[in-house]
């Protein structure tokens, strides 16, 4: 199955490190990262599992729920996180799947042939509160994520989701933002209170709105 961007995340159900997850229901009205991993005990995506497990305010601050995908069972999962835990000076509360039968891997795309017939590839999927993919990043297996950059991302998909901008280049929470194209410039003042600077006619900078 290809997905793509705008599309709704399929639901599934699966078993965890805890217990069966009806994955909609886990999420109910928060955003999502859903990320997978090749297998349990590999190194890279020990020190992902711990940098998650030591963002957890960073991500419920922005009404996100985390959630892994490993292609093995639930107590190989358990065991696993008892690892990072040591390992990582961290504690692993998020869910890990199991996707012994790669069907919720399967149903994302999560498996690329020409990289490994078997494993899971390093891929993320942000999902807004309305099922649908926000964005997709797949990372080669030697190449651990960025979460700096996931939370960034997702700082970005939240503000542009309530206001009329976009965010530029390497932008950072609390900085300024671009006024979207479709927003004419006579009506800029009402709708953006706190000015703008007109460096080209199509590029309309403006104070982040919601600071």
């Amino acid at each position: 199955m290809s997905l793509r961007l705008g599309d709704i995340a399929p639901n599934f159900k699966a078993k965890s490190s805890q217990g069966e997850i009806d994955f909609y229901e886990y999420l109910g009205d928060s955003w999502a990262v859903l990320f997978s991993h090749p297998a349990d005990y590999t190194p890279v995506c020990t020190t992902e599992l711990g940098k998650t497990a030591s963002l957890k305010d960073e991500f419920e601050k922005r009404n996100v729920k985390v959630i892994a995908l490993s292609v093995d069972n639930e107590e190989s999962h358990k065991g696993w996180i008892k690892d990072i835990n040591e390992t990582q000076d961290v504690e692993v509360t998020f869910p890990i799947l199991a996707d012994e039968n790669r069907e919720v891997a399967e149903l994302y795309g999560m498996i690329h042939p020409n990289a490994s017939e078997t494993f899971t590839v390093r891929s993320l999927f942000i999902i807004g509160p309305d099922k649908k993919i926000k964005l997709m990043i797949t990372y080669p297996a030697s190449t651990g994520r960025n979460f700096q950059e996931i939370l960034r991302v997702i700082d970005s998909l939240q503000l542009t989701a309530n206001y009329s901008v976009a965010t530029p280049a390497d932008w950072k929470e609390g900085e300024d933002v671009v006024i979207v194209p479709a927003i004419k410039t006579e009506d800029i003042p009402a709708k953006f209170p706190k000015g703008y600077t007109a460096i080209k006619p199509y590029l309309r900078m403006t104070p982040q709105p919601n600071k």
